[in-house]
């Protein structure tokens, strides 16, 4: 029997199929740093839902496979990695360039807080932040250039903070550690805004996640104002570490395409008001 032209057959496949079109991230490969919990874990679901391949890095191997076997997918390769070491980053990127055939996109989302007074900064104190928030960073954003550079494009996101712009009473060394990670981010974009790279940062406030409840506390514990009344007067309410990865597809998709070395606030006014 003919079909008629204004007869639509299979409707649900059709839609399917604008849907699978409108993936934002389709044949793309992500390394996600921090990829066990938080933000990093919701970004590895944003990206896979938007088409990406990704690997996701962590030391916290547990819950990275856990992630792994909740996904159940061929598009996200776990690896565990302490990415403020050299030799861990190496083995991150040859297994992404081994399992996908190279990298698109990295997010620097691993991170570290500690919250004390500055007169009761260790070295061994300092150098745990640097090497987790800044170094990392440096490491991993070497070690994917490359592979972007020989491809002639590529995105960088960084996470950093509110705290880059807006000091935090006993936070003088993370605050520290976020304004050096944007300034480099930054630099990346003006270095290599040439080559087809693109890097730009996202500073969040406050997100609900393990390293925020925590520092939370921890600021209470100090007298300094944290409670959740405090929060609502600073951005409104908690952020979702959802809300952060949504922010970081965009800035890995074509939708961002002339956004470069910029800073994105994910705060609600924190940093306005």
């Amino acid at each position: 029997m003919a079909v008629s032209r204004r007869c639509r057959p299979f409707p649900n496949l059709k839609r399917r199929q604008d849907r699978l079109q409108r993936r934002k991230l389709e044949n793309l490969v992500a390394v996600i740093t921090g990829a066990s919990n938080g933000c990093g874990r919701a970004a590895v679901r944003e990206f896979i839902k938007e088409g990406a391949a990704v690997v996701g890095a962590d030391r916290d191997e547990e819950n990275g496979q856990a992630l792994s076997e909740e996904l159940q997918s061929d598009r996200f390769l776990f690896v565990p990695a302490d990415v403020s070491r050299s030799g861990h980053v190496k083995a991150v990127v040859e297994a992404a360039q081994a399992t996908f055939g190279g990298i698109d996109i990295l997010f620097n989302q691993a991170g570290e807080i500690q919250v004390q007074p500055l007169l009761q900064v260790t070295e061994t104190d300092f150098d745990f932040l640097i090497n987790n928030n800044v170094r990392s960073v440096v490491l991993m954003t070497q070690a994917c250039l490359p592979s972007m550079l020989q491809k002639g494009r590529g995105a960088i996101i960084t996470t950093s903070s509110v705290s880059a712009s807006t000091a935090t009473p006993m936070e003088a060394i993370y605050c520290t550690t976020k304004a050096a990670v944007t300034q480099f981010t930054r630099s990346v974009a003006v270095e290599f805004r040439d080559r087809g790279i693109r890097s730009n940062v996202i500073s969040p406030g406050f997100v609900r996640t393990k390293h925020g409840e925590y520092e939370m506390e921890q600021l209470r514990q100090l007298n300094v104002p944290a409670s959740e009344e405090d929060i609502r007067t600073l951005q409104g309410r908690m952020c979702e570490p959802e809300e952060v990865a949504r922010v970081a597809v965009f800035l890995a998709s074509d939708d961002a395409s002339f956004i470069n070395g910029a800073d994105i606030t994910v705060d609600n006014t924190f940093t306005v008001i």
